[in-house]
This record gives C-alpha cells, sequence and structure tokens, in this order.
C-alpha cells in the first residue's frame, strides 16, 4: 500500500532546496529522501522536481512512498519509560546514551529496536528505518520523544513540528555565569563545509533560527537555564550555547576551551528534553509531557546547589 503525505511550503522555507527541505521537515534520513526523489515520489503538482529545486512558498509536495521493505532491525525488550500512551502515538522519556534509530555500524539496542518490541505495528509507519519517529534526540540529550504509532499521526505530527507548533522546552546545565532574564537567539546555523558532521553559525547557507534561553539558577561556574528552541535546526540548542560563551557542560563537540579546561568530567552534555506539547493528531486536544531528570543530571544539581527557589 503507497503511502501519501503532503507539505505546503512556509514562506521562510522559500529558496531552500527541495531534499534540505524534507530532510529537516519529515523526520527521514538525506539517503532516503535522495531515493524517494531519483525515483520521482516527490512531485509538486502533477511535475518530479530535482534535488536541487529550489522550493516556493506555498508550493505544495506530494510525497508517495513504496510499500515497506524488511529491513532486519530486530525488536529487543529494552525497558522504556513511556509518558502517555493511545492508540495513536506514545510519548517516552529517553534515557541518556541511547541511540535513537540503528545506522551505519549499529542495528541494535536502539530505542526503535525497543519500540519494535512493544508495538510491533511500527514496522509500517513512516519508513523501515526510522519507524513510528516523528523527531530525533542526540543520543546522549535525554527526555520527551513522541512516536506515532499510525500513518495518520506520523503526518499530522510530523506537519505540527514543521509549522513550529509544538512546544519543546529543555533544561541545560552551561558553562559559566549567564545573565539574568531571557536572551533571545537568533544566529543562522549550517552546517560547516570541512566538517560536516558540525554545525556552526559562521556559515554561508546558515538557516533561520530561533533559540530563548532564561536563567533559573547561575553561579560563578555554570548555570541552570531553561531553553525553548522555536525552530529545529540540528544540534541547535549546543551551538548557539556555545556561539554565546555558554557551551552545555560535557559537550565534547561544541564546548571547546571551557569544556577541555572544565573541573567537571561529565561523561554526557547535560541537556534534557524537559516538556513537550502538542495537539493531538485525532482528537486536537493538547497533550501535556513533563520527563523527569535523569540520575547524573539530578546529582550535578544537588553537588552544585543549583536547585531554582520554586523547583522543577
Amino acid at each position: 500500500m503507497v503511502e501519501i503525505r503532503t507539505y505546503e511550503i512556509p514562506p521562510k522555507e522559500a529558496g531552500t532546496r527541495l531534499d534540505q527541505f524534507l530532510v529537516q521537515s519529515s523526520g527521514l534520513s538525506r539517503s532516503v529522501v535522495q531515493r524517494l526523489i531519483h525515483q520521482e515520489r516527490v512531485r509538486i503538482g502533477d511535475r518530479p522536481r530535482k534535488a536541487s529545486y529550489r522550493v516556493r512558498a506555498h508550493d505544495r509536495l506530494i510525497v508517495a512512498f513504496p510499500p515497506p521493505e524488511p529491513w532486519g532491525i530486530e525488536p529487543e525488550p529494552i525497558p522504556l519509560d513511556i509518558l502517555y500512551e493511545d492508540r495513536d502515538l506514545l510519548v517516552v522519556n529517553k534515557p541518556p546514551g541511547l541511540v535513537v534509530h540503528p545506522g551505519a555500524g549499529r542495528q541494535g539496542g536502539t530505542l526503535v529496536n525497543a519500540l519494535l518490541h512493544h508495538c510491533p505495528g511500527l514496522t509500517t509507519i513512516g519508513g523501515v528505518e526510522r519507524p513510528g519517529i516523528v523527531h530525533r534526540l542526540d543520543k546522549e540529550t535525554s527526555g520527551c520523544l513522541v512516536v506515532a504509532k499510525t500513518g495518520e499521526a506520523y503526518q499530522v505530527l510530523t506537519q505540527q513540528f514543521q509549522a513550529r507548533q509544538v512546544q519543546k522546552t529543555y533544561l541545560a546545565i552551561v558553562h559559566g555565569s549567564v545573565l539574568t532574564g531571557p536572551r533571545r537567539i537568533t544566529l543562522p546555523i549550517g552546517r560547516r563545509a570541512r566538517e560536516r558532521k558540525r554545525m556552526g553559525v559562521r556559515t554561508h547557507k546558515g538557516r533561520e533560527t530561533e533559540t530563548i534561553f532564561r536563567v533559573l539558577r547561575s553561579t560563578p561556574g555554570c548555570s541552570l537555564v531553561e531553553v525553548i528552541p522555536t525552530t529545529g535546526r540540528t544540534h541547535q540548542i549546543r551551538v548557539h550555547g556555545a556561539a554565546i560563551g555558554h557551551p552545555v557542560v560535557g559537550d565534547k563537540l561544541y564546548g571547546g576551551r571551557r569544556e577541555r579546561r572544565s573541573r567537571w568530567k561529565v561523561p554526557r552534555q547535560l541537556l534534557h528534553a524537559w516538556k513537550l506539547a502538542f495537539a493531538h493528531p485525532r482528537t486536537g486536544e493538547r497533550v501535556d509531557n513533563t520527563a523527569c531528570l535523569p540520575r547524573d543530571f539530578q546529582e550535578f544539581l544537588d553537588h552544585m546547589d543549583l536547585h531554582p527557589s520554586q523547583g522543577l
């Protein structure tokens, strides 16, 4: 059975390459997007388009997915911390260190392996490489992640992320004493030309971003901040924190000199997807989720006396 998804280009995304837009908006990998375009399964109106096509405001993209092929992802009985579940979706509190989906060099021990054990029907939702996965969290980032259990839920949730209708709130421990009051960061983010695995703000093809930092508790050495990314670029919070001189504690990729000279030797970046709110894809009712802090994050707060006066 062929699955059809449609996307309308918001004016702010006009001029973006077709393949880049789909990667950012659909949750699909670059290789899957390229394959769909090559097979002429991505059309605007009744015409297939090339990957280099620059989308226009209000273009209506139609993507036709072929029937899923078995990919050999094995279900595994990995425990899940489920925050919410019904027949359409579930929200999990992903622990730090758990990779979201299989990829090159890793076929097991991922969140997808655990989800397929919990929900066998996910094999047909959203493609064989990332079944059910609407959005992603870095391996070391913990917290709320929503998973679609039906094709309809997948498309509606994907469109909500694309339209920036999903409310995401993170907690981060960053280096340095951050100034009080909210701070809005809009530095454009793009992939670095010589280091393709790294993102940066000093690139020629940076995309529009917005991140709001609000200090909850600050000490001379580090601060606990609430972070709201209204856009969803790769590594956005980590890149913006580093760009303003306050990288996330434990971030080996973007921490730079602050992290290398740090007296805190934590094994991962202290970033937590704390809250996630969205409209239910079937009923339209608001679904609010809050993920409790993982032990290492909590212990760091205790050690540094970073608990805010109003609590978390």
